[in-house]
This record gives C-alpha cells, sequence and structure tokens, in this order.
C-alpha cells in the first residue's frame, strides 16, 4: 500500500518548534489538504491548519510553505510513497502549527 508522509512544523510562537512526521494511506487524486485532514481525523486531532473550502465555499486559506514553497494545500496533489514538507507561510503572524493570521 503507498502512503505519502507528512513533516510538519508544529508548535506556537510561545513554545517554539517542532517537527512532527505522519505517515497517511495514498489514495488516487488525493491532495495535501487531504492528508492533513486524514491527520486530524485519524492520528492527531490536535493539529492545526485552516481551510474553508470545503464548508463555506471559500478560498485562499489553506496557504502553507509547501516543500518550501508557498502554495495551497488544497490544490497540491501529494504523490505516491513521497514526504510533504509543510511549514506556515512565513512574513505573516504565525499563531499555531500551519495556522497563521490572514491578510
Amino acid at each position: 500500500m503507498a502512503v505519502v508522509r507528512l513533516r510538519v512544523v508544529r508548535g506556537n510562537p510561545e513554545a517554539g518548534q517542532q517537527v512532527a512526521e505522519y505517515e497517511v494511506p495514498y489514495w488516487q487524486g488525493m491532495s495535501v489538504l487531504d492528508a492533513v485532514l486524514w491527520v486530524r481525523a485519524n492520528q492527531d486531532p490536535t493539529l492545526a491548519a485552516r481551510y474553508s473550502c470545503r464548508s463555506a465555499n471559500a478560498c485562499k486559506e489553506c496557504s502553507a510553505q509547501i516543500d518550501g514553497k508557498v502554495g495551497y494545500m488544497c490544490s497540491t496533489k501529494a504523490k505516491p510513497d513521497a514526504t510533504v514538507e509543510l511549514a506556515p507561510v512565513g512574513g505573516r503572524n504565525w499563531i499555531r502549527d500551519l495556522v497563521t493570521e490572514l491578510d
């Protein structure tokens, strides 16, 4: 069975940063946001990430640094047996894990 490995920056400004690793079962067509939501539902409900495209039909809230480049987790496709590095977007006030203040 193919998997996607996530290396996610966790923490907050007071506690500092650490990296957590998760392994997610891969399925055809999954996005990086799908993988993050799978982690929240099945492994770690404390993982914080902002998104609203699945609930309010809004967009541009799931931005993160994905493998060192700013992008949207919902539109970045996951690849089988790959490792994805996720971090909060730089240059914004960091709140917790992948959540930053919106512009």
